[in-house]
């Protein structure tokens, strides 16, 4: 492989693409939202804008996350393809000036794309959920707060990941303010703290050393798993009202993340470094994108 070869297929391992997920689907959500309750158009040009600034966010907290985890990172030897970092720092293969000054940009263009669209929208709140969006990192990983090291980090995934970007991408395609459905957001919530759990759950020994409070580490990996399976438990009960706010009626679809949350349950012993509890992240993590999908697709196909 050429040194440039190399040098490309790191920054993509430093910038986990297949995160964008949790990043993407909230945004499509919010903007079907917008689309479906003004009963208009949905404005393609707008739709791959708040892509973009999807896509510069998630990069943002990649690399912001490696650069600030870089010390605890080096003691893991539990991660996996969804956590312990993207490990470029830990192996050397990118710098951390790099990294860090990567993360500076990617805030940079997140922050411009929204200045551009709410000005070409007249959404004058799609600047403070840019700078929300930047502030939640800020807590999570950085002082005074570093919340992921004191407790409450989970729930700082969960506000923004279930609230800021749905309400987002709800406004830049035209979403009145007052009209945003409150109610389909809050029976997110519950499962998206729950994911933010479970991706916590393989790095629990060096974040347990590192006197990081996650939730696994104050409760035990098993302790930790009934709390996700209870939040997940929490969003398929309150998923009826929070499709009924858009419209929709939740029936059998809601099978899959159930189905997904008692895979959970059942997947054990699942210690941090076996190859079970990689399946048990990934089946925390098809519940949560379930929930997520599947009133996306009903409102797509609607």
């Amino acid at each position: 492989m050429t040194k440039a070869g190399a040098l490309l297929r790191d920054w993509i391992q430093a910038s986990r693409l297949p995160s964008q997920s949790y990043i993407a689907l909230p945004l499509l959500l919010g903007q079907l939202i917008a689309v479906r309750s003004h009963g208009g158009a949905l404005e393609y040009g707008t739709l791959a804008w708040v892509q973009l600034f999807g896509f510069f966010d998630q990069l943002f907290i990649v690399y912001a996350n490696d650069w600030a985890d870089q010390e605890t990172d080096r003691r893991n030897q539990t991660a996996t393809v969804f956590s312990g970092g993207s490990r470029v720092l830990v192996e050397g293969r990118i710098s951390p000036r790099a990294l860090g000054w990567a993360a500076v940009a990617c805030a940079g263009a997140l922050l411009a794309v929204s200045v551009g669209l709410a000005v070409a929208q007249n959404s004058p709140w799609l600047v403070p959920l840019a700078l929300a969006a930047l502030g939640l990192l800020w807590a999570y990983s950085y002082s005074p707060l570093r919340l992921s090291y004191r407790g409450g980090g989970e729930l700082l995934q969960m506000v923004g990941v279930a609230g800021v970007l749905p309400l987002y991408g709800y406004l830049a395609q035209g979403g009145s303010p007052g009209a945003f459905p409150w109610p389909l957001a809050v029976s997110l919530l519950p499962t998206h703290l729950a994911c933010s759990i479970a991706t916590a759950l393989p790095d629990e020994p060096s974040d347990r050393e590192s006197l990081k409070r996650t939730v696994p580490v104050r409760l035990g990996g098993e302790g930790a798993v009934w709390t996700i399976a209870a939040l997940n438990l929490l969003t398929l009960a309150l998923a009826p009202l929070g499709w009924a706010s858009v419209g929709l009626t939740a029936g059998w679809a809601l099978l899959v993340p159930a189905a997904a949350t008692f895979a959970v349950l059942c997947l054990r012993p699942a210690p941090p470094g076996s190859w079970l509890i990689q399946v048990r992240v990934a089946a925390c993590i098809t519940a949560t994108l379930a929930v997520v999908g599947l009133p996306l697709l009903g409102l797509a196909v609607r």
